[in-house]
């Protein structure tokens, strides 16, 4: 059987697909066109299905939440909170990797990820194509 070999895409509804772009291009680097934009993926992605009764993805009330893989969780926390964007939490460190959570423009909950990629080998299930 033919199988899936990663994630492809990321995509959603939003109430302004300009202003998305444009805040996600300024606060968190992305460089954008009239599509989005496209990132060469090194290391893992996590596909993971929540219950519907989740309330991981609060205060958003979205059905979904996006992942982003950070270079330097830190840094970038800092210059997220001196420009006013909402750091729902407190950074938190796990043997593989370090997350944190914040909103965008429309208040979608991300969560970033400094990951270790391999010590998140050691406990990943991994599909390879």
């Amino acid at each position: 059987m033919k199988k899936v070999t990663g994630i492809g895409g990321i995509f959603f509804k939003c109430q302004n697909p300009e202003l998305m772009r444009a805040w996600y291009a300024d606060y968190l680097g992305f460089e954008v066109d009239e599509y989005g934009t496209s990132f060469e993926q090194h290391g893992f992605a996590v596909w993971s299905p929540f219950k519907e009764t989740t309330t991981y993805f609060a205060p958003s009330t979205k059905d979904f939440m996006i992942n982003f893989r950070v270079a330097d969780i830190e840094a970038l926390v800092g210059e997220l909170k001196a420009r006013g964007v909402t750091v729902l939490d407190e950074i938190e460190s796990y043997e593989y990797g370090k997350f944190v959570h914040i909103l965008d423009v429309e208040g979608n909950k991300l969560e970033l990820w400094q990951p270790i990629d391999e010590e998140y080998a050691k406990i990943a299930t991994i599909t390879k194509p």
